[in-house]
């Protein structure tokens, strides 16, 4: 069976063309195929999926429906409570921890009929941007062997890239939805905080800690996320009749674009001019603030992290069991105290009364979602505008502010460097503005249809050849 959105494989469900079995087995078979070499799975769970299935089957032929979900197979991130279903957090120390009950999330997508097939690879504890991860493999970058997928979130949206289910729900503290997603050519939403409740989920740092759903299309991101908030129903129907007219783009001069690539930045150029045809007005703003946050938001994520890993006995009782990076990480933490956090609470007013300048004048940002495209695997340096950064902090540094003012924030794909690797696009809003973000982020999807393209590894020898 081809590659379908949630729509058309919930339009074949509710007609009898198919079935919820046959999309899980499908979708099973995949990733089985591909896991050993891809390492976008932990935990592949057939035998209580294809149960699942069966239900979804008998409810939908009784005319019990539950919404877009019921009956489409779903992944979660390992950091996601499952109750029987182990939960790791992609590490050695909690390898046999089996939840006794779901976490918020997965009873959401339960609720609403999703068959969850398995538990996807994640960068060790969610704290790092590669999914590099030294226990359960490394997530392959679908597009060009020997590049990194991004994390955490990597298996998430890799799984999604290589065809397998159909939206994913991962975690974001410091853009670890987005990212993936931009390397991996697929959508991601990182909400507003505390829209989507963090509970039974294994933290990084809570102050700063989302959850979010990730898809192939922006309309599966939307259908994900009205289950994820609790709205059964497909996405609203007005949708497809929303308009870019009046639409107040805004370009922020500075921070976001002063350090990334020529090939993204001529990438975002290009959506600008997408946005502009489609009847939207590009309104450059002003943003401040921005550096004295990250550095505020990466001492808070460093303290919670290594607080919450002493609290639970993890930390430094056994820290050889931990990947050399992670560790080195709660180690910086470590030497952090509560008094170098004072800077916190006025930074971060700051940068929120920044945003809300910028909104007042704007109804969405349109900034990068990565400054290059999926880096190689085991770089640890990216040279950007004739300067060497750190790769996580480079990578990090365009997301890092809404994870910390808690706006939402949706990387969409926006094109293909000449290798061939997918770059996407921020779309940044005010709290609680998904619905809007999601509708303009449509319009573009729909004028371009870049996830009509795909993965090497998914083009049959046939087309190759051709």
């Amino acid at each position: 069976m081809s590659i379908l959105s949630v729509a058309e494989a919930a339009s074949l469900l509710r007609n009898r063309q198919v079935s919820p079995v046959e999309l899980t087995r499908e979708a099973l078979e995949r990733a089985s195929r591909l896991n050993p070499t891809s390492h976008c799975f932990i935990t592949i769970d057939a035998e209580a999926s294809l149960e699942q299935a069966r239900l979804a089957e008998e409810e939908i032929g009784k005319g019990k429906y539950r919404g877009g979900l019921h009956g489409i197979p779903v992944s979660l991130k390992d950091n996601l409570d499952t109750a029987a279903l182990r939960t790791t957090a992609g590490s050695e120390i909690l390898r046999n921890r089996v939840p006794k009950a779901d976490g918020a999330a997965a009873a959401a997508l339960r609720a609403c009929g999703a068959i969850l097939i398995g538990k996807t690879n994640m960068h060790e504890f969610a704290y790092g941007i590669t999914s590099q991860n030294p226990h359960y493999g490394a997530v392959a970058n679908p597009w060009l062997p020997g590049r990194i997928a991004g994390g955490s979130s990597g298996g998430s949206a890799a799984s999604l890239a290589y065809g397998i289910g159909y939206a994913s729900v991962g975690t974001d503290t410091g853009g670890s939805i987005r990212i993936p997603a931009s390397f991996c050519g697929v959508v991601g939403l990182k909400p507003t905080f505390d829209l989507i409740s963090v509970a039974g989920s294994v933290p990084l740092a809570k102050s700063m800690d989302h959850i979010g759903p990730l898809g192939r299309r922006v309309a599966d991101v939307a259908c994900a996320f009205a289950a994820l908030t609790s709205r059964r129903g497909a996405p609203n129907d007005d949708e497809q009749r929303f308009s870019l007219k009046g639409v107040r783009i805004g370009w922020p001069q500075g921070f976001y674009f002063d350090l990334i690539d020529a090939e993204v930045l001529s990438l975002l150029q290009e959506a600008a001019a997408c946005f502009i045809s489609l009847g939207a007005q590009i309104e450059e703003v002003r943003l401040d603030h921005l550096e004295d946050a990250i550095q505020a938001a990466t001492k808070l994520q460093q303290f919670e992290a290594t607080a919450w890993h002493r609290s639970q006995g993890y930390f430094p009782a056994h820290a050889d069991r931990y990947g050399e990076d992670v560790r080195r990480l709660l180690e910086t933490g470590d030497a952090l105290s509560a008094p170098s956090l004072l800077e916190v609470p006025a930074a971060l007013q700051r940068l929120r009364a920044s945003f809300d300048q910028a909104f007042s004048a704007a109804d969405a940002l349109l900034v990068p979602a990565t400054p290059s495209a999926a880096p190689p695997v085991g770089a640890t340096e990216l040279a950007l505008a004739g300067r060497t950064e750190s790769l996580r902090a480079a990578i990090m540094r365009l997301n890092r502010p809404t994870n910390f003012s808690g706006c939402p924030s949706l990387a969409v794909p926006c094109g293909f460097t000449a290798l061939g690797l997918p770059v996407g696009m921020q779309l940044i809003g005010p709290r609680l503005s998904e619905d809007r973000l999601l509708s303009i982020a449509n319009k573009y999807e729909q004028a371009n249809q870049w996830y009509l393209r795909r993965p090497p590894v998914l083009i049959p020898p046939s087309e190759t050849a051709a």
